[in-house]
C-alpha cells in the first residue's frame, strides 16, 4: 500500500502545502504541492502544481470563502479530500513556537496540543494558525498520525551565553529567553551542504533566510550556535513589515504615549520594517520597481543592518567559512545580495556579478576568501522527513 504524507505549513495570511509519496528506501517524491493565499482580504487565490510543475489549481475564491483561517482550511480541506487518492498516511506540521520543552518532532496527542496551545503567548500571531489545521484534522479523522515539527527546535544547541538575555535568572527559568526561528530552513540547508557546498560544510557558516521574515544563523559543522532573532520574531534582521531589533525602551515611550497594547502589537508586527520605511510596501520586489527615495532608503537600511548582523555572526563563530542565501528575497533578489556582499568586502567577500544574476549556487568570485552560495530552502520537505522518522520509530503503519 502506497504511503504518502501530506505537510501542512499554515500561517496568518497563507497556508502552504505538500504531498509526498514515500519511496524506494524512504525517499520522498513530492507529488503535489500548492498554496491558500490572500486569507481575510478581498482575493483570496487557491494554487497548485503536481510533480512536474503542471497546474492543477487556480481558483480566485469568494472573500467569505477565506475570510478566516478556519474557512479557509475548509476550503483547502475539501480541495485536498478530491485530489489526494486517499487520506494520507500523517500529515506534518510546521509550529513556529516550540518553547523549551519541544526540541525536536512529536506525535501530536491532546495532551501535546494542550501544552502547544499554551505557547500561544510565545508566538501570538503566528502559533494559533499553525496549530487550527490540528484541531480541524484531529475533529474529522481523529486517527490519523499528526506530527509537530518546531522552527524553535533546530536552536537547542545554542550555547547559554548565545541563549540568555541579561535579565534575572527567575525570568530565565519562565522561558523568557532566546530561541531563534527558522529553525526547519536551516536544518534543510545544513542537510543540503554536503552536496552543494562541501568545501564549507562542516566549517563555520553564516546562513541568511531572507523572507518576508528574515534571520540569519550562525552554524558550527551544521549545528546552530547563535541566530539573530530571539524571544520573538520580532528580533533582529528587518523585516517585510517587522522592525527587527529595536530599542526596548520604544516600546516603554509608546505606552506611556497611550498607546494600547494591541496598537503596539499591530504597530511592530504589521506597519513596521521595509513598509514602515518606505511607506511604500514591505515587499522587496515593490521597494526595488520604484524610484522613490523613501523605497531606496528602506533596501539600503535592509542591506546594512544584515551585514552588521553577519559581522556579529562571524564574532560569535570566531571565524567565517562561508555564507549562503536562501528563502524568497535571498534565493531571487540579486541586487539585495550584492548590496549586503559589498558591506561585507572587508570580511574577503567578494561577489561574482554573472553568477549572482544567474542565483548561483556558487555567486563568489574566485579571488573571494569566503565563498558564498545561493541554495534554496524547503522547509515542506524537511517536515515530511521528520515525520516519517517520527512514524517508522513508533512503529506506525
Amino acid at each position: 500500500m502506497m504511503r504518502t504524507i501530506l505537510v501542512v505549513n499554515a500561517g496568518s495570511s497563507s497556508t502552504k502545502f505538500q504531498l509526498f509519496e514515500v519511496g524506494p528506501a524512504a525517499a520522498l517524491l513530492r507529488r503535489l504541492k500548492g498554496r491558500l493565499e490572500g486569507i481575510g482580504t478581498e482575493h483570496p487565490r487557491l494554487l497548485a502544481w503536481d510533480e512536474k510543475d503542471a497546474s492543477l489549481a487556480d481558483l480566485t475564491l469568494q472573500p467569505d470563502q477565506a475570510a478566516t483561517g478556519e474557512a479557509a482550511q475548509a476550503v483547502l480541506g475539501r480541495w485536498l479530500a478530491t485530489h489526494l487518492g486517499g487520506p494520507p498516511s500523517a500529515v506534518g506540521h510546521r509550529i513556529v513556537h516550540g518553547g523549551s520543552e519541544f526540541t525536536k518532532p512529536v506525535l501530536i496527542d491532546e495532551a501535546v496540543l494542550t501544552r502547544l496551545e499554551a505557547l500561544v503567548q510565545l508566538a501570538p500571531l503566528h502559533q494559533p494558525h499553525n496549530l487550527a489545521p490540528i484541531r480541524s484534522i484531529r475533529s474529522r479523522v481523529p486517527q490519523l498520525p499528526q506530527v509537530a515539527c518546531f522552527d524553535t527546535a533546530f536552536h537547542a544547541s545554542m550555547p547559554e551565553l548565545a541563549r540568555r538575555f541579561a535579565i534575572p535568572e527567575s525570568l530565565y527559568q519562565k522561558g523568557v529567553r532566546r530561541y531563534g526561528f527558522h529553525g526547519l530552513s536551516y536544518e534543510f540547508i545544513a542537510s543540503r551542504l554536503p552536496a552543494v557546498a562541501p568545501e564549507i560544510a562542516k566549517g563555520r557558516v553564516i546562513v541568511a533566510h531572507l523572507g518576508s521574515g528574515a534571520s540569519a544563523c550562525a552554524m558550527v559543522g551544521g549545528r546552530s550556535v547563535d541566530s539573530t532573532m530571539g524571544f520573538s520574531t520580532l528580533d533582529g534582521l528587518p523585516m517585510g513589515t517587522r522592525p527587527g531589533q529595536l530599542d526596548p525602551g520604544v516600546v516603554l515611550y509608546l505606552a506611556r504615549q497611550g498607546m494600547a497594547e494591541w496598537e503596539v502589537e499591530h504597530l511592530l508586527y504589521h506597519d513596521s520594517g521595509l513598509r514602515g520605511l518606505s511607506g511604500l510596501s514591505g515587499d522587496v520586489r515593490d521597494l526595488l520597481a520604484s524610484p522613490l527615495p523613501a523605497a531606496v532608503m528602506a533596501l539600503e537600511y535592509f542591506a546594512y543592518h544584515t551585514a552588521q548582523a553577519f559581522a556579529a555572526l562571524a564574532s560569535s563563530m570566531g571565524r567565517l567559512d562561508g555564507i549562503v542565501f536562501t528563502a524568497g528575497i535571498g534565493e531571487n533578489a540579486a541586487m539585495i545580495r550584492a548590496m549586503i556582499c559589498q558591506r561585507c568586502f572587508w570580511m574577503g567577500v567578494k561577489l561574482d556579478a554573472r553568477r549572482n544574476v544567474i542565483h548561483g549556487p556558487r555567486i563568489s568570485a574566485p579571488a573571494s576568501t569566503v565563498p558564498v552560495y545561493v541554495i534554496p530552502t524547503d522547509e515542506e520537505q524537511m517536515v515530511a522527513c521528520h515525520t516519517l522518522a517520527l512514524l517508522d520509530a513508533a512503529g506506525a503503519p
